[in-house]
């Protein structure tokens, strides 16, 4: 899974599309074998554009580059902001990050709030499907046991998602991922005192077992300009009896517009990189993955 070698074949297509979300914002054409910075394109002529509820400057935003009380700390922790890449370092140009994946068509930070990489959590909880007497199902074909994964349904483009979110400034990774989870599959945030102590013991339990970090690093995603990019840590999270989950009732909460547990296979279509983190989940629990035979066998 490589940053920015791998990103002409098929990690940088999302971060190509128009128009840009919540836009209509048209990105400038780049083809396939002008993505890489190294390849020289004089003519590129990106479209700027930052949208207006970043340019409002809320807390979780950069100011313009422009400013001058604003001189970030690129490629560095500034602050309780975190500017370091998963992916090693990034070029610097006028005074502007440049993507490590390569071209977009637009620069400025769209719906991004900071310049440079923008750090999410996605937390994986996933469990065996069971039959009514509580006995792992097998996939037919592949003779494989099923996964299931807490998937919402995001309200701004109505796909199926993983419950992750944005890091907050000097928040741990570990503490995203339970937040993440409790506000957007249990709706914690509506929830009364009480009832958030309980939820607490139970996601307690969860997130303090063993768990696997599945993917770190940049993220092609259709918010993504030249000068801001997405970056996550998929993270799973395995209820290997169900008991945990049993006590835990799904209920959509904050972006979430709808929440359910979801069988795992080559079959979902998810928003952004998802499907491929769901993926490498399934190859970790040697889950059932497809029903293509040799798809599914994995090398020596």
């Amino acid at each position: 899974m490589s940053g920015s070698n791998g990103a002409k074949e098929n990690s940088h297509n999302k971060a190509r599309t128009s128009p840009y979300p919540g836009s209509k914002v048209e990105r400038s054409q780049v083809p396939n074998e002008k993505v890489g910075w190294l390849v020289e394109w004089q003519d590129y002529n990106p479209v700027e554009y930052t949208a207006l509820s970043v340019l409002a400057g809320p807390r979780w935003a950069d100011p313009q580059i422009s400013e001058s009380t604003f001189s970030p700390k690129f490629n560095e922790k500034d602050g309780h902001v975190e500017r370091k890449s998963q992916n090693g370092l990034y070029e610097i140009e006028n005074g502007r990050p440049r993507n490590p994946a390569g071209r977009t068509g637009l620069v400025g930070r769209g719906l991004l709030g900071r310049w440079g990489p923008n750090h999410a959590a996605d937390p994986i909880i996933t469990r065996w499907k069971r039959d009514s007497s509580g006995n792992k199902i097998t996939h037919p074909v592949s003779g494989k046991h099923i996964l299931q994964f807490v998937a919402i349904k995001r309200k701004d483009c109505g796909e199926w998602a993983i419950p992750g979110g944005m890091v907050d400034p000097g928040e741990k990774i570990s503490a995203t991922l339970k937040r993440e989870f409790g506000e957007e599959a249990l709706n914690s945030l509506q929830k009364s005192s009480a009832e958030k102590r309980e939820l607490e013991e139970q996601l307690h339990k969860l997130f303090s077992q063993e768990h696997l970090v599945v993917y770190k690093g940049y993220v092609d995603d259709p918010r993504n300009t030249d000068n801001a990019w997405m970056e996550t840590e998929a993270v799973n999270y395995h209820d290997e009896t169900g008991e945990i989950m049993d006590n835990l009732a799904l209920e959509a909460g904050d972006d979430a517009g709808k929440v359910k547990w979801v069988d795992i296979s080559d079959k979902l279509k998810l928003y952004a990189s998802h499907s491929q983190f769901i993926r490498l989940v399934a190859e970790k629990r040697d889950a059932h993955w497809s029903e293509d035979t040799e798809a599914d066998c994995r090398g020596s």
